[in-house]
C-alpha cells in the first residue's frame, strides 16, 4: 500500500490533567475489562481473529474474537492461538442464533475466557445462566432502553449500546440518540460501552462524560498493520467517505433481515436477490424462519470472506461503519490506540 503506511507527526502529549481525567472516567471500564484503556475491539467476522485481537490487547485495549459462524472446533483453536500471542485479557463474541451456542460457551469457559459477548439477538436465560455459572462476565447489546433494563434484570454484567452508524449488522437508531436515552437510565447499574460511528478520541471523551465507561471500535482497526484483511479491502476503506457506507435494504417484510452496513459495490445489489430466493423458500415451506435467518447469516459470512480474505471487493461484502471516512492510512494498532487516547485526553483537558 505504497505511501499509505506513513504515520503522521505526533502532537505533544496533553497536560497530565487531561490524561488523569480520562483514566478516571474510564476506571470502571478498565477495571471491568482488566486492560489499560477501556476501548474494546469490535467483533468483525474474518477480521477479529488472533492477530488483530492479540494486538489490541497487547497495546492496552481489549481485543474480542469474532466467532461468527465458526464451528466449535475452530473457535477452540482460535482462542488457544490468541492465548499464545497475548497474556492480556480478551473476550469472545458469540452469535445467539448459532446452532452450537451451548458448546461455544463451554469452549470459552474451558479456556477461562473472562468476558463473553452475546450478539445478534436477546440472549436466552439458559445461555446467560451457563455463562454466569461458568464464571465469565457477560456483555450484551442493548438496542433500546426497555431491552437494556431487561438485560440487566436477566443478569448481564455490562452492556454495549451500538448505533446505526456502525458497520455490519445495525439497528435503526443513531448512537447519539441511544446514548442520550440509555446512559442516564442505566449507567449507574452496570458498565455501559458505546459503539457505532466512533472514529476519534473527542467522541470517546464526550460519551465518557455522558456516563459511558468506555467504547467499542471496529472500523478504525481494519487498516491496522496487524489486521489480516486483504490489501484490496484495506484500500477501499482508505479511499471511502462516510456516505459510501450504506445499509442493505429489506426486500420482503416477512423475512426479518437485520440490515448490514457496507461500502457500495455489486454485492449490495446481489443481497436483494438472495433475500428473494430465501423468501420464496419460506413460501414453499422448504425452510422454517429460523433456518431462513441462518441462511442469510451464512450468506453474509461467505460474502465477507470473499472480500476480507480473497480481496474480491466487488462481489464480496465490504462491511464498514460510517467512521470509515476517518481511516486515512495503514498503521499499527498501538499507533491507532495512542492517537485515540491522546485525542480524548486533549479534549478533556480543554473542557476542564
Amino acid at each position: 500500500m505504497s505511501g499509505e503506511g506513513l504515520i503522521p507527526e505526533t502532537r505533544p502529549l496533553p497536560d497530565a490533567g487531561g490524561a488523569a481525567r480520562l483514566a478516571q472516567l474510564m476506571q470502571r471500564g478498565t477495571e471491568f475489562l482488566g486492560c489499560d484503556h477501556a476501548i474494546m475491539g469490535g467483533a468483525m467476522s474474518w477480521i477479529s481473529e488472533r492477530n488483530l485481537v492479540s494486538a489490541i490487547s497487547n497495546a492496552g485495549g481489549f481485543g474480542v474474537i469474532a466467532c461468527g459462524a465458526m464451528p466449535p472446533e475452530l473457535l477452540d483453536k482460535e482462542i488457544a492461538a490468541t492465548r499464545e500471542m497475548t497474556d492480556r485479557p480478551f473476550g469472545v463474541n458469540l452469535i445467539t442464533m448459532h446452532p452450537d451456542l451451548d458448546r461455544l460457551i463451554d469452549i470459552c469457559l474451558e479456556h477461562e475466557v473472562g468476558h463473553i459477548v452475546l450478539a445478534g439477538g436477546l440472549p436466552s436465560g439458559k445461555a446467560i445462566e451457563r455463562i454466569k455459572k461458568g464464571g465469565a462476565k457477560l456483555i450484551a447489546f442493548a438496542p433500546a432502553l426497555a431491552l437494556a433494563k431487561k438485560l440487566i434484570r436477566s443478569g448481564c454484567d455490562a452492556l454495549v449500546i451500538e448505533g446505526m452508524e456502525a458497520g455490519g449488522h445495525i439497528g435503526p437508531v443513531a448512537t447519539s440518540v441511544l446514548a442520550q436515552e440509555i446512559l442516564p437510565a442505566v449507567a449507574e447499574q452496570v458498565p455501559v460501552f458505546v459503539a457505532g460511528g466512533i472514529g476519534r478520541g473527542e467522541a470517546i471523551a464526550a460519551y465518557l462524560e455522558m456516563g459511558a465507561v468506555g467504547v467499542q471500535i471496529g472500523t478504525r482497526f481494519v487498516c491496522a498493520t496487524e489486521c489480516i484483511a486483504h490489501e484490496n479491502f484495506k484500500r477501499m476503506f482508505i479511499r471511502a467517505s462516510a456516505r459510501d457506507a450504506i445499509p442493505s435494504v429489506q426486500i420482503d417484510p416477512r423475512l426479518p433481515v437485520i440490515p448490514v452496513r457496507a461500502l457500495k459495490n455489486k454485492e449490495m445489489e446481489a443481497f436483494a436477490a438472495k433475500q428473494r430466493e430465501v423468501a420464496q423458500a419460506l413460501d414453499t415451506g422448504e425452510v422454517e424462519m429460523a433456518e431462513a435467518q441462518l441462511q442469510i447469516e451464512h450468506y453474509w459470512a461467505g460474502a465477507l470472506k470473499r472480500a476480507v480474505i480473497d480481496g474480491d471487493v466487488e462481489t464480496g461484502s465490504v462491511m464498514a461503519g460510517q467512521s470509515v471516512g476517518m481511516v486515512k492510512r495503514e498503521e499499527p494498532v498501538a499507533a491507532i490506540l495512542a492517537e485515540l487516547v491522546q485525542e480524548a485526553a486533549e479534549a478533556l483537558e480543554t473542557r476542564h
